[in-house]
């Protein structure tokens, strides 16, 4: 609903207070005064339980059912209104995700919106019809102001403050400039690395393919379709996928119409925002919390006029306040990033989806190691070849058993090998710190977080510049490290295990030096505004060196010079009780060597296991996606998992185990769906100070459960609020 309210008559707005109980839900009715403009999505300032509170439009009314002196008023209307269809948007994650349309909308707002963040404003100068008509001599002007229009007309439009406010605004006098105020998008500061060359290569033939399918649904009436066109964009690594969703991108704004385009994390993927904004310009704008709270809110309000139409950033980009989608790119469509850990728990991949039910949009997923719910649900367009027509890099599994150094002598060799040649590499563990746990050689205490059921992780030990301490990284809990037992006041403490710390500082000792430089890229070192993209930067314009991190060094990135790929402890995650090990395992060591041979030099990638017969393993050293994926997809099917099933996970917590497990046991009891299984109750361990309990339901019927789970989660948070225990749904763990 999108019309303005006429006050001729006493008008309603039925508003969504945003407040994070679950317990008491809107929407409320206030009653508009005259003077009091608003629709569907406006922001208001209003009085709600006996406090001042934000609150959402969500529908209009010219009636009331309680009587009109009974209703209370907006204190004021804001600024930072919603669009109607992400109103919408929040009612439907609202059921989909068992959380409450305020928490959803809440997600939606405006950055700075509740604190009052101001639109800044700049005078801008630009030529009239007249000065466009002007001679370059004409002589009734000054040489400096035949410059100013020279400027205007080589530069396009441009801020006054940068020309000379005076000298331009006797130029508007003669009619020959236009002056006028616009909103001033402050500066982007985000890192982006420099791309090889501005010019648009030739496609190949499997990346012209793709992209006439991907056209030819663009060109098709979509609007408001149940099913939206969406396709699975599966291409080896270096094959070409980010050319495809330029060109996407590219029919889309020339159709008039915008794009949204998601990647894991902005942060980590510097070179795909420098395509982007190379390619498309100032149409560009950037969400992401590593932007300030001002220039997240200038690049809102410049998507939310129109006058930027592309979005480019992590899952919250799916919410970007554009009029009309046309089209949504999901790169790296299998990273685990696109699943919110807040509630809602909602899936960006899956509110892309329904965003483009909404506007009629293509939806356009890419990924060297697709999910199997995307290969089931998508049509799959592939691109079998890099496009520089090179073979993918030799996998070489290096099996640890045995072994006690953290890098197996042949890794050691390569290593060295790539110092020798002043090429790079990139190493990666999959855990940081300096070791897994601290514990006391003699009376075998584990030095354990005071706030969660888990061994706290040694960092800073490298050396006496930085003392060492322990920290939890669920609650972030941290204490310096003693030098003696807490138990018994012995001093022979143990480290156990390896992490990205240990693993830098060694390599520093091997390799390292003024010619060959080692960085380090995990979530430590990207905590700061930007700090990942700058130690990419750094990397990548350096000679040569090592990149040693987490994950975060697999994610997307492309250094053609990158010789070595080694992927350490590969079989980690085949230790968790998930039955997403395998393919996560899979994802990882593909990944990591996809970002090896992609230069003139080649490359090879040498994986470390304890496990070198496990099949994701085998698959990934094959390159086999095929081979892999039909394996996954008939275990999945002979068990119910994901995508031939769906699962729903719902923890209860609170301060003592016997509250958690009271609701968690209500729960159970008040789930009732056909075909389903309710697993539970069953203990987890302790977070945050909390004690927790869940259960998860396995169904085939999705709809059914996500009602039956909603319904009964709804029935019980009352009693849930005054036993000061919380409950979280979790629609599609992962």
């Amino acid at each position: 609903m999108t019309l303005t309210v006429s006050n001729n008559s006493l008008q309603i707005a039925r508003v969504e207070p945003l407040t994070r109980t679950r317990a008491l839900r809107g929407p409320f009715d206030y009653r508009l005064r005259p003077d009091q403009t608003v629709r569907v999505g406006s922001l208001l300032r209003i009085p709600f339980g006996g406090a001042s509170t934000l609150g959402v439009v969500v529908e209009l009314a010219s009636r009331s059912e309680l009587e009109p002196d009974r209703l209370a008023e907006p204190d004021a209307v804001l600024s930072g209104e919603l669009p109607d269809d992400l109103v919408e948007l929040a009612r439907w994650m609202a059921g989909e995700y068992c959380s409450t349309v305020a928490r959803a909308l809440g997600l939606m707002l405006a950055p700075g919106a509740a604190r009052g963040t101001r639109r800044r404003e700049v005078l801008v100068a630009s030529l009239s019809e007249e000065g466009a008509r002007a001679p370059e001599d004409e002589p009734r002007l000054t040489a400096a102001q035949r410059a100013l229009i020279e400027h205007l007309r080589r530069e396009g439009p441009s801020v006054a403050a940068c020309l000379g406010t005076a000298a331009l605004r006797r130029l508007e006098r003669r009619g020959l400039v236009a002056l006028s105020v616009q909103d001033d998008r402050r500066a982007r500061a985000m890192t982006t690395l420099r791309t090889r060359s501005a010019e648009i290569p030739r496609l190949t033939e499997d990346q012209e393919s793709a992209l006439a399918e991907v056209l030819r649904a663009l060109r098709s009436p979509q609007r408001q379709v149940p099913d939206p066109a969406a396709f699975l964009l599966h291409g080896v690594t270096g094959s070409g996928k980010t050319e495809v969703y330029l060109r996407a991108v590219k029919a889309t704004l020339e159709a008039g119409r915008d794009a949204i385009v998601l990647v894991p994390e902005i942060a980590l993927t510097p070179q795909a925002l420098g395509r982007f904004r190379q390619r498309f310009g100032d149409v560009v704008a950037v969400l992401h919390s590593a932007l300030r709270d001002g220039e997240r809110h200038d690049e809102w309000l410049a998507l939310r006029s129109g006058r930027a139409r592309v979005c480019v950033g992590p899952r919250s980009a799916v919410f970007a306040p554009l009029r009309d989608v046309g089209l949504i790119v999901i790169d790296e469509e299998h990273d685990g990033s696109y699943k919110h850990e807040g509630d809602p728990r909602y899936d960006a991949r899956t509110v892309a989806m329904q965003r483009a039910r909404q506007h009629g949009a293509v939806v356009l997923c890419g990924s060297a190691t697709p999910r199997p719910e995307s290969v089931v649900s998508m049509r799959r367009l592939r691109l079998r070849r890099r496009v520089d027509g090179r073979m993918l890099p030799a996998v070489e599994v290096l099996d640890m058993r045995g072994q006690h150094h953290p890098l197996h002598p042949r890794t050691r060799m390569a290593l060295a090998d790539v110092r020798r040649r002043a090429h790079k590499a990139i190493v990666l563990l999959n855990r940081r710190g300096w070791s897994n746990f601290l514990s006391c050689r003699v009376c075998g205490t584990v030095w354990m977080c005071p706030n969660c059921e888990v061994a706290l992780v040694l960092h800073g030990a490298g050396g006496p510049a930085q003392r060492a301490f322990v920290a939890c990284h669920h609650c972030g809990h941290r204490e310096p490290v003693s030098e003696r037992c807490r138990e018994c006041d012995c001093t022979a403490l143990a480290r156990h295990g390896a992490g990205t710390e240990r693993l830098e500082q060694e390599l520093r000792a091997a390799l390292g030096g003024e010619d060959f430089p080692v960085f380090r890229l995990d979530a430590d070192v990207a905590g700061g505004r930007d700090r990942a993209g700058a130690t990419l930067a750094r990397f990548e314009s350096a000679d040569c060196g090592v990149l040693v991190g987490t994950q975060m060094v697999a994610k997307g990135h492309d250094f053609p010079d990158v010789t070595l790929g080694v992927v350490l402890d590969a079989d980690q995650t085949l230790r968790f009780p998930d039955f997403r090990a395998e393919e996560r395992t899979f994802a990882l060591v593909t990944q990591l060597a996809g970002r090896a041979g992609r230069g003139e030099a080649g490359g090879k990638v040498l994986v470390q296991t304890l496990a070198p017969r496990a099949r994701s393993i085998l698959h990934a050293a094959r390159h086999d996606a095929d081979g892999f994926l039909e394996g996954e997809l008939e275990h999945r099917r002979a068990l119910g998992y994901p995508p031939f099933g769906s699962l729903i996970r719902v923890v209860c917590a609170a301060e003592k185990a016997s509250g958690a497990l009271e609701i968690t046991t209500a729960l159970r009891e008040r789930i009732v769906t056909p075909a389903a299984t309710v697993l539970g109750p069953a203990p987890l361990f302790r977070l945050r100070g909390r004690e927790r309990s869940q259960l998860v339901v396995k169904a085939r019927d999705r709809s059914a459960a996500i009602q039956a789970v909603g319904s009964a989660v709804d029935a019980l948070a009352a009693l849930a609020s005054r036993g000061a225990v919380t409950i979280s749904v979790d629609v599609d763990p992962q």
